[in-house]
C-alpha cells in the first residue's frame, strides 16, 4: 500500500513538474511566422498584414488553427479506432464479453486526461495574452500622432504631432485647441438644436470640446473620399472620437479596429492606439465597422502609406500652402490625388439614392 502511494505521489509530482517546465519554456517563446502553402490556406481569407501587430495577430490565428487541426485529427483517429477495435462483433469473434475492459478509476489515465486539456488552454491563453499585449501596447514612442474624427458619414483626419526625426528639424505641433467648439465638418451637425434630447453623462450633446482640431486637416465630403497620408517605418498613434454616434475605425490590413465614441472619456472608452510601423508603401482601404446609419456602407477612407521623405514633403507643402487641397498635396509628391482603393463603392450620396451603389469595374 505504501509503495502504491509513493508511486501515485511520484506521478503527480512528475506531471506538476512537466507543467511548470512547460510554463517556463513558453515564457521565452514567440509566435514564429508560418510558411506559405498550407499555412497560408489556414488564414481563411485574412488579409496579409502591413504592420508588426497585424503580423503577430495573423500568425496567432494560423497557429491556433494548426493546433486545432492536430487535436481534431488525434480525436478523430481515437474515435474511429475505438469504433472499429472495440466493436461487439470483434469482441464476439475473440470470445470476449460485449463490453471492453473498463478503465474507470484509472488514476494515471484520469490525470493525463485532466492535464492535457489544462496544458492546451495554458498555451492558448499565453499566446493570446502575448499577442494582445503587443497589439494594445502604448509604449511604441510614436513619431506621428493623428487625430481621427468620425461622423455621419465620413471622416476628418488631422496631424496633431510629427517628430523632428521625421521632419528633419524641430517637432511639428499642429493641435489647435481654440477650435474645439467650432464646426468644421460638412453637414455633421445640421439642425443641432433638434438633436439634444438630454445630456450625455452630465454633459450637453452639443458640447464638442472632446473633439480635436489641427492646423493640417483632411475632411471627407460627399464628393471625395478622404485620404490619410502616413509615413512607412514610423511609429504612429491614432486618437479617435466620433462627432455624433458610435463609429469604428478599421483598416483590414491592420487586422485591427477600434470603436470611435462621442464623449470618449465620459463613455470610459480607450480612444487611442499605436502601431509600430507600416511596413510597405501603397493605398489601403479603410472603413467604418460599426453600423452607424443610412450611408454606413459608403463611409470609406484610404490610408496612403508613403516613404518618410515623401511624408515630410507632404507636411511641408500643406504647412506652406494652407489653401491647397489634399489632392494637390498628394500630386505634389508624385502620388495619385484621390483614393484608389475604395472602388467599387461610390462615396457620393447623391449618386446612391437609387438601386445602384457600386461601380461596374468591367465597364469601359
Amino acid at each position: 500500500m505504501d509503495q502504491r502511494k509513493k508511486r501515485g505521489l511520484a506521478r503527480k509530482v512528475g506531471i506538476l513538474g512537466t507543467l511548470a517546465a512547460s510554463g517556463a519554456l513558453l515564457a521565452g517563446c514567440d509566435v514564429n511566422p508560418p510558411e506559405n502553402g498550407f499555412f497560408k490556406l489556414l488564414r481563411f481569407g485574412w488579409p496579409e498584414g502591413i504592420t508588426p501587430e497585424a503580423t503577430a495577430m495573423g500568425n496567432f490565428w494560423v497557429w491556433t488553427w494548426v493546433v486545432a487541426w492536430i487535436i481534431g485529427i488525434i480525436m478523430w483517429f481515437l474515435m474511429i479506432f475505438s469504433m472499429i477495435a472495440f466493436s461487439a462483433k470483434r469482441a464476439e469473434k475473440a470470445g470476449k464479453g460485449p463490453y471492453p475492459r473498463q478503465t474507470a478509476y484509472n488514476v494515471p489515465l484520469e490525470l493525463i486526461l485532466t492535464a492535457v486539456p489544462i496544458l492546451i488552454v495554458m498555451v492558448l491563453f499565453f499566446f493570446t495574452v502575448q499577442t494582445q499585449d503587443k497589439v494594445t501596447a502604448m509604449d511604441k514612442d510614436p513619431q506621428v500622432k493623428v487625430d481621427v474624427t468620425a461622423y455621419q458619414w465620413n471622416w476628418k483626419f488631422g496631424y496633431d504631432y510629427v517628430s523632428g526625426d521625421v521632419m528633419g528639424g524641430s517637432d511639428y505641433n499642429g493641435r489647435q485647441d481654440d477650435r474645439k467648439q467650432q464646426d468644421t465638418l460638412e453637414g455633421a451637425f445640421d439642425n443641432v438644436e433638434e438633436q439634444k434630447p438630454g445630456p450625455v453623462h452630465g454633459r450637453s450633446q452639443t458640447d464638442l470640446s472632446f473633439l480635436n482640431y489641427d492646423e493640417i486637416e483632411t475632411v471627407g465630403t460627399s464628393e471625395e473620399v478622404p485620404v490619410l497620408v502616413l509615413p512607412t517605418n514610423t511609429a504612429i498613434q491614432f486618437d479617435l472620437a466620433a462627432a455624433d454616434v458610435v463609429h469604428s475605425f478599421w483598416v483590414p490590413e491592420f487586422l485591427f479596429k477600434r470603436d470611435a465614441f462621442p464623449h470618449p472619456e465620459a463613455n470610459k472608452s480607450q480612444r487611442t492606439f499605436q502601431i509600430e510601423k507600416i511596413e510597405q508603401e501603397g493605398a489601403f482601404v479603410g472603413r467604418c465597422a460599426e453600423m452607424c446609419g443610412t450611408y454606413h456602407a459608403m463611409m470609406n477612407f484610404e490610408i496612403r502609406a508613403v516613404s518618410p521623405e515623401k511624408f515630410k514633403q507632404y507636411i511641408e507643402f500643406r504647412k506652406n500652402n494652407p489653401e491647397a487641397t489634399n489632392a494637390q498635396a498628394l500630386e505634389k509628391i508624385g502620388e495619385a490625388g484621390y483614393a484608389t482603393s475604395t472602388s467599387p463603392f461610390l462615396t457620393g450620396r447623391k449618386d446612391t439614392r437609387g438601386d445602384v451603389n457600386t461601380v461596374d469595374l468591367n465597364a469601359k
